[in-house]
């Protein structure tokens, strides 16, 4: 046998976990997707106002807001894999409730469900992933669940254009009830797979754990290394070989809100504040406006019909699955801060000049060919540039930075953060764009994309390579730039 294919059977299995995982990323991928084509056909069977439509698609990110503050502190007790176990069954029922839909109230009822279900699912997955990969295939194997978000999106958007084909009071029932199925199989599914053995670990369950780290390492040098890093992060001696002792004191979260936002240490706010950034500026820059509402923004630059709106959605699902399975292969061999400071400037530069085509479609008294084409080209280009960095820089970031005490309330608090800014977004886009133009509301959105390229140069240090357990030691360092300078140095020599 191939030694070198052996040697890797740890990492391979790690991975299939995460993939497994990431299926509750698809589920939520798909919901969004879908829901940008359903819309339109809700809408017209409904007879729904934009005030309505806007809540209804932004209501899903207010319960995740719920979801994901309560998610952290239900991981940390019941574990991460029943946690994702609840949020598929929390899909489900949403799924099911969306799917009957007579009327709008039961509609938004679902969507409210599977909110919840939303908030759960974000934290965990990313997390999950995070915790049973080495430090090398980290930034791969955890930005798996933002790229079946990806992936999720395309096939809901597909499903859009060939469902819309059917009797109205039957298409977007379909759309939206089809989620219940891989629902209901990863609600099972999940329970096949191991525990993260930094939670069993924190748990006092040592045998387990060292039994998890053995499935998912190459080696068992490897799993040992791993092993004594975890037990001395979680404050238990290196050198223990009890296959049971007593939880930490943190072990069901207790305390952690105390540490993380009343008394945190240098090291701890400065996680706090690079969390809560990266996962505001996430949709601060505008990204919810082009996959909820996409349709619109091709409406007004020339599309019409509805086959050619949802065709047009595809492009985009399309471009954004290519440039986050270009991101996955990057983030562990040129960094979070390259890919981050690459991704921002994209987007200035296209949400520039998307507002600028928008902006002359719709003050033109005449059909301007080159603005309504330059409006498609650069909508593509700014959800490639955003998916290149941005999206999946902001999931690895928020698991891997957090202590192991504080990682899942720690990495929920950035969630919530992402939720809020995320519905903020959704339900004011039409109120927005009716005030300033659609063309004002993304020179607003460069403008946001700005102040985030400054946000990560000044906050957010390079994780790539380190262990989990040396976060505190990262952001420990006083300077931004002599931290990444040492990185730098260090990857030269």
């Amino acid at each position: 046998m191939d030694q070198g294919g052996q040697n890797r059977k740890g990492s391979r299995y790690a991975v299939l976990c995460s993939v497994v995982t990431s299926m509750i990323s698809i589920i939520f991928g798909y919901d969004t997707g879908v829901m940008s084509g359903a819309l339109i056909f809700i809408r017209e069977e409904l007879g729904i106002s934009d005030t309505q439509q806007e809540v209804l698609a932004g209501i899903l990110n207010v319960c995740a807001l719920v979801g994901s503050l309560v998610a952290g502190r239900t991981a940390d007790y019941i574990g991460r894999r029943y946690t994702i176990s609840l949020a598929s069954i929390l899909f489900l029922v949403g799924s099911v409730l969306m799917g009957y839909g007579p009327n709008y109230g039961l509609v938004m009822a679902g969507r409210c469900v599977a909110g919840v279900g939303v908030g759960f699912a974000l934290l965990i997955a990313p997390v999950y992933s995070a915790e049973i990969s080495s430090a090398e295939a980290r930034g791969f194997v955890a930005s798996l669940p933002e790229l079946c978000i990806g992936i999720g999106i395309l096939l809901g958007y597909i499903v859009n254009y060939l469902l819309g084909k059917l009797p109205l009071k039957l298409g977007w029932r379909l759309m939206l009830g089809l989620a219940a199925v891989p629902s209901l199989a990863l609600a099972v599914g999940i329970l096949a797979m191991p525990e993260s053995p930094r939670w069993l670990v924190v748990q006092g369950h040592l045998a387990k754990a060292k039994n998890v780290l053995l499935q998912v390492s190459d080696s068992e040098e490897e799993a040992e290394l791993r092993f004594r890093e975890i037990k001395s992060a979680a404050g238990i001696d290196e050198d223990c070989t009890e296959e049971m002792v007593k939880g930490s004191r943190n072990s069901s979260g207790e305390g952690v809100w105390k540490e993380l936002i009343l008394r945190p240490s240098y090291p701890v706010r400065r996680m706090l504040i690079a969390a809560v950034g990266i996962h505001f500026f996430e949709h601060a820059t505008g990204i919810e406006a082009v996959m909820l509402y996409s349709h619109r923004i091709f409406k007004k630059a020339g599309v019409t019909s509805k086959d050619k709106l949802l065709l047009a959605t595809i492009g985009i699902g399309v471009t954004k699955v290519s440039c986050l399975i270009m991101a996955t292969f990057y983030l562990d061999r040129i960094g979070r801060r390259r890919l981050l400071f690459i991704s921002t400037t994209g987007m200035i530069f296209s949400l520039t000049l998307l507002g600028f085509s928008l902006t002359m479609v719709e003050k033109s008294h005449v059909k301007l060919e080159w603005a309504l084409v330059l409006s498609l080209v650069f909508t593509y280009v700014y959800v490639g540039f955003f998916n290149l960095g941005l999206a999946p820089v902001t999931w690895v970031y928020g698991s891997e930075i957090f202590p192991l005490r504080l990682r899942a309330q720690g990495a929920s608090i950035g969630v919530a953060v992402n939720r809020l800014t995320n519905a903020t977004i959704s339900m004011t886009f039409i109120t927005i764009y009716n005030a300033i133009t659609i063309g004002g509301v993304f020179f607003l959105f460069a403008g946001s994309s700005v102040l985030a390229w400054l946000f990560f140069y000044f906050f957010l240090p390079e994780t790539k390579g380190k262990a989990l357990e040396e976060m505190e030691m990262v952001f420990s360092k006083k300077s931004q730039r002599n931290a990444t300078a040492e990185t730098e140095t260090g990857q030269n020599v």
